[in-house]
C-alpha cells in the first residue's frame, strides 16, 4: 500500500467530498439500518449544498487522507459554535471519521484521528470529544484503546429511527 498523506479539504473538493461522504455512511451503516432511514439521512446531511455550507464554515474543517490520488477516507472537525452539541471554545468535536472499507484495519482512521488530535494541541485546547453509535462497536473499542472515556449519551436521528450515541471524551492539553 502506498504511503498515505493527509490534506485539507477546500471548496475546490466538494464534490469529491460529497461523494466519500456518502459512500462510507452506506458502506458504515446499510447493513444495520432501513434504507429508507439511510436515504434520507444522506438527502438532509450529505448533500452538496450541506457540505458546501459546512465547508464555508470556518469553525469547521475537513481533511482527506489519501494513497496516492485517490480519497480512501475523512475527517471532519468542529470548534466553537460549529460544534453539534457541548460548543465549549476549549474543545474540538470529532464530528466524521469515516474510512473506505477496503482500507479498514490498515492505521487510516488512526491517522486521520492523530490529525484531530493535532489541531486540538495546535489550538491549546483542553480536550477533544465526540458521539459514537452504541452499535458502532469497533469505533468503540478504537476510541477506548486511544484514551477516551464515555460521559454521556445523546440520540442521533437517522431518518424516522433514534439511535443513541455514546459521547466520549479525551483530555489533550492540561
Amino acid at each position: 500500500m502506498q504511503e498515505i498523506k493527509i490534506r485539507k479539504v477546500t471548496i475546490n473538493d466538494l464534490d469529491t467530498l460529497q461523494q466519500i461522504g456518502e459512500q462510507t455512511f452506506r458502506d458504515t451503516f446499510v447493513a444495520d439500518n432501513d434504507p429508507d432511514d439511510i436515504q434520507e439521512y444522506l438527502e438532509q446531511e450529505l448533500s452538496v449544498e450541506k457540505i458546501g455550507t459546512e465547508l464555508a464554515d470556518e469553525n469547521s474543517e475537513f481533511y482527506f487522507a489519501l494513497s496516492g490520488e485517490q480519497v480512501i477516507g475523512y475527517l471532519k472537525v468542529n470548534f466553537g459554535a460549529a460544534q453539534t452539541e457541548i460548543k465549549d471554545d476549549n474543545a474540538l468535536e470529532i464530528e466524521r471519521i469515516y474510512v473506505l472499507k477496503e482500507f479498514l484495519g490498515k492505521k487510516v482512521g488512526k491517522l486521520l484521528f492523530d490529525q484531530a488530535l493535532e489541531i486540538g494541541k495546535q489550538r491549546k485546547l483542553d480536550f477533544v470529544w465526540l458521539g459514537v453509535w452504541e452499535n458502532n462497536i469497533r469505533a468503540i473499542q478504537f476510541y477506548r484503546k486511544n484514551g477516551f472515556v464515555e460521559f454521556d449519551k445523546h440520540i442521533f436521528r437517522l431518518g424516522k429511527d433514534e439511535q443513541t450515541d455514546i459521547m466520549m471524551k479525551l483530555k489533550i492539553n492540561n
